[in-house]
């Protein structure tokens, strides 16, 4: 659906998130009109009512959030914490501000051209460098779906004692159902189910710090880089790749081109305001989970019997903090499952609705990402291993959605006024730099032990 909203058809700024106005549900392979999208034009100055309805704007930044707590993330800080204490707390802080830059960028570019990153790139890119660009996507987003689907079942198994690929059968039945809620009721309705699941995830995986609070002193050396020895490094990719997710650079523009369109004149400038707010809150709440996951592992599991998975670390947990930490553990990680695998599925259509000009159902690709998770839960695979091991794939995906959009955000005549001023640009080549020489680091480590 495109509306187009004429000046002279408001006295102030209009935002198509406002009480009243229409639902844009059209996301990726969804049920909306010709591009899903909302032209928002505006005059005038905002009133009263319209800085009331700010808290309303809040929303994509949250559920692209959910990608920065997935179970990948788990998986890693509680590996980090477990096997090297507070050493690696600082690869989460750096991590956790990188991806503040970089999500607001996403969230930026969807606003001003009200198209996706990967839309923007397929119509620039020839039909080879755009295919090739495709594949290494899917790869990214295959990746993170088996994380997902793989945490979720993992959950399911601790809680209830399912066989892993019933559990995983039973994350993507659920997360069919979360998509359901998108197609059906809209963007609006899709972000309340998520950021609910998030609150879950917060409390699920926080609250064993209040029954072992980490040790200050100890806290505090864990902020000085360093790393000791070649497994750490591989960590530290893991939990990088885990932090600064490519498919939540992807998937970030296209839920604020679904949520609020292409806007203009003091409706963008109001918008970009509030999707500030928006990034900001949500990677706080995502960094201080991930942060406390790490803390959690590091003053409480450091040195426990196998705490090197997830299974372990659970077990640890229960003798540790007590059954009803276990439980909360647990359901947090479930919830993290569901939350991720279903932002992930709307990650990968937009990565093929953008590269390949394909709009391809949410259902249905759901059941067709699903297959790999099942396969290697059925024959066996280590499941935490496995979760780690797809952060390292993350990972090396991020120079090639990074990279992209910090040339994107500074082009001027795709960007006009809301183009990157040049101490802003010099920072996110910096943080491009910092992701390909560990990216670089981890790759010689690979090959050389």
């Amino acid at each position: 659906m495109v509306a187009d909203v004429p000046r002279s058809a408001v006295d102030e700024p209009v935002v198509a998130a406002a009480p009243g106005a229409p639902e844009v549900s059209g996301g990726p392979g969804g049920s909306g009109g010709s591009d899903g999208r909302t032209t928002v034009v505006a005059a005038g100055r905002p009133g009263r009512a319209g800085r009331g309805r700010a808290p309303l704007l809040l929303g994509p930044a949250f559920v692209a959030a959910i990608a920065y707590v997935d179970p990948g993330n788990v998986a890693a800080n509680l590996t980090a914490g477990a096997r090297y204490g507070y050493l690696l707390l600082w690869v989460l802080v750096v991590a956790n501000g990188m991806a503040v830059l970089v999500q607001y960028q996403s969230a930026k570019l969807g606003l001003v051209t009200g198209d996706s990153l990967p839309g923007v790139l397929g119509s620039r890119l020839r039909r080879g460098p755009r295919l090739a660009y495709w594949v290494q996507a899917e790869v990214v987003a295959a990746a993170t779906d088996i994380a997902e689907v793989v945490g979720g079942a993992i959950a399911l198994q601790l809680l209830f004692g399912l066989p892993l690929p019933l559990g995983g059968v039973i994350v993507g039945a659920v997360s069919m159902g979360l998509l359901l809620t998108q197609n059906r009721y809209g963007q609006r309705r899709f972000e309340s189910v998520i950021v609910a699941l998030l609150a879950v995830i917060t409390v699920g995986f926080l609250c064993g710090l209040l029954v072992s609070p980490p040790d200050a002193r100890g806290v505090l050396s864990g902020l000085v880089p360093r790393f000791d020895g070649p497994d750490s490094v591989l960590l530290a990719a893991s939990m990088l790749g885990a932090t600064v997710m490519p498919h939540a650079i992807y998937v970030h523009s296209a839920l604020v081109r679904d949520r609020h369109g292409k806007a203009s004149g003091s409706a963008r400038t109001r918008l970009l305001r509030a999707t500030r707010w928006d990034v900001g809150t949500a990677l706080v709440i995502a960094g201080l989970v991930n942060i406390g996951l790490l803390l959690l592992a590091a003053s409480g599991l450091r040195g426990a019997a196998g705490t090197d998975s997830i299974e372990g670390a659970y077990a640890a947990i229960v003798v540790a903090l007590g059954p009803a930490v276990g439980i909360a553990f647990a359901v947090g990680l479930l919830a993290s499952g569901l939350a991720s695998t279903s932002v992930g599925a709307y990650a990968g259509a937009t990565i093929m609705e953008g590269l390949l000009h394909r709009r391809v159902p949410l259902l249905v690709r759901r059941v067709v990402t699903l297959i790999p998770a099942i396969v290697l839960l059925a024959v066996g695979a280590d499941p935490t291993w496995t979760l780690v091991l797809s952060q390292v794939v993350l990972s090396f995906g991020i120079p090639f959605a990074v990279i992209p959009l910090v040339r994107l955000t500074r082009n001027r005549a795709l960007m006009g006024a809301a183009r990157n001023g040049p101490w802003l640009h010099a920072v996110l080549i910096l943080v491009v730099a910092l992701v390909v020489a560990l990216n670089l680091t981890l790759l010689f480590l690979l090959v050389t032990t």
